[in-house]
């Protein structure tokens, strides 16, 4: 099936990052994370059924979705200002 193909979830993976670049927020980076580990993983020879392919890239997006969060979220303390109106003018 094509879950079983490497190159589908790798290609997905891209795919998805391309995405993020159209859509910015760390929204779909960190799916695109996860399917690139999973494509990584079938190629090395690991087969999984949709089911457990499915969940582990459920869990690196989550895990890799926070991980972008922390590195290139808002810090702590770090408030976004505004000292105009634009719709005064």
């Amino acid at each position: 099936m094509i879950w079983e193909i490497w190159w589908a979830w790798v290609a997905a993976g891209i795919g998805l990052a391309i995405l993020e670049v159209l859509a910015p927020g760390f929204v779909f980076l960190g799916f695109a994370v996860g399917a690139v580990v999973v494509g990584v993983l079938v190629a090395l020879g690991l087969v999984l059924a949709l089911a457990w392919s499915l969940v582990v890239f459920a869990v690196v997006s989550l895990m890799a979705w926070l991980a972008l969060r922390q590195v290139f979220g808002i810090r702590k303390g770090q408030r976004t200002t505004f000292d105009r109106d634009i719709n005064e003018e």
